[in-house]
């Protein structure tokens, strides 16, 4: 998706700014954190507006908090035709970092009729999504058993140990796995 789009990108007056959540990171997933790197790429596609270099000065000293970074977005985001806002694995978020973020975005969309905000994740963060933005459209997506035999064939391929596992138990991994999953 976020290929596609930045090919567009490249024909069409439209930026693209994406981010992937990782349960791993949390630390530095905060939504202060994803909503910074969001503007870093918007501002390294056009520049660095003024008002948002002297936001950076004038608090460089306690830190730039999550409102100045959502008026930081909403200026930039104001100087570009069409923007993308593309986050992947939205529910390997933090609870609270999920929140912030949607609420920020909820702010930056609505005074951005040219912003699109794309996410990926899990069915669970799906209601979460619709109660803070407007206009949600969803589209279910499950892998098949097809699908998984082919990323479990993938990972086991390049297991560091391979000699720890026989062929019965590989075999059995790329079938019963597959099957109890498509059950779901």
């Amino acid at each position: 998706m976020i290929d596609s789009l930045s090919d567009e990108a490249g024909e069409n007056d439209l930026a693209v700014a994406w981010l992937y959540c990782d349960f791993l990171a949390h630390q530095e997933q905060s939504a202060p954190a994803m909503l910074g790197a969001i503007l870093k790429q918007l501002v390294n596609m056009r520049g660095i507006p003024e008002n948002v270099r002297q936001t950076f000065r004038k608090f460089s000293d306690r830190g730039v908090r999550l409102p100045d970074i959502v008026r930081m977005l909403k200026t930039t985001i104001s100087l570009l035709p069409r923007v993308y806002i593309c986050i992947d694995a939205l529910d390997e978020s933090t609870p609270k970092s999920r929140q912030e973020l949607l609420m920020s975005l909820r702010d930056i969309v609505r005074e951005s009729s040219s912003t699109r905000v794309l996410f990926t994740g899990r069915s669970h963060v799906e209601e979460e999504v619709k109660r803070s933005l407007t206009n949600v459209v969803t589209i279910p997506v499950s892998p098949t058993e097809a699908d998984i035999r082919v990323y479990l064939d993938a990972r086991l391929d390049r297991d560091t140990e391979p000699h720890a596992m026989d062929d019965d138990l590989r075999r059995d991994i790329t079938r019963i796995i597959p099957e109890m999953i498509s059950e779901v």
